[in-house]
């Protein structure tokens, strides 16, 4: 499956409409009519996937044994909250007013990959984002290089 990479802006028109980056719909497969969207849990945001992509963090839920108010909170906020949103002839979809406002995008939106979904940001916070994330991964000393060698050591059992 192919991954959301990079970060774009593209400018919001006077119908609420935008470009999706090429790159992203292209990783969301040659079938894709659409995205969905619903707003961050953890930021001032807007979390994008494919359909795809929530069908299987549905399947994922079933496997779980997890307390009932946790499966109501996910299912109020991110199934509850979830807005698909197909694409036109020039892909571009048309991003509802009360979901642009909830997070404060107006002229413009932040495409953001993050592997398997992608965000919608103001581009003015995620830049203040951007900065407070990389100053964090600085101080906890986070580099590929030590991820791939923990993945390592974990594929051969820990040693």
């Amino acid at each position: 499956m192919a991954v959301f990479l990079s970060s774009f802006v593209n400018r919001l028109d006077k119908k609420g409409r935008v470009s999706v980056p090429a790159s992203f719909r292209a990783a969301l497969g040659v079938d894709a009519s659409g995205i969905v969207i619903f707003r961050s849990l953890q930021h001032e945001a807007l979390d994008g996937c494919s359909i795809g992509h929530l069908e299987l963090l549905s399947q994922s839920l079933e496997k779980q044994d997890l307390a009932p108010d946790v499966y109501e909170l996910i299912e109020t906020t991110i199934f509850g909250g979830s807005v698909q949103l197909p694409f036109d002839g020039e892909g571009r979809i048309t991003l509802p007013h009360s979901l642009a406002a909830s997070v404060g995008i107006n002229e413009e939106i932040a495409f953001v990959g993050r592997r398997k979904t992608f965000q919608l940001w103001d581009p003015k916070k995620l830049a203040a984002h951007d900065a407070a994330s990389r100053s964090a991964a600085r101080a906890k000393d986070i580099s590929l290089s030590k991820i791939i060698a923990a993945a390592a050591k974990f594929e051969n059992g820990g040693f």
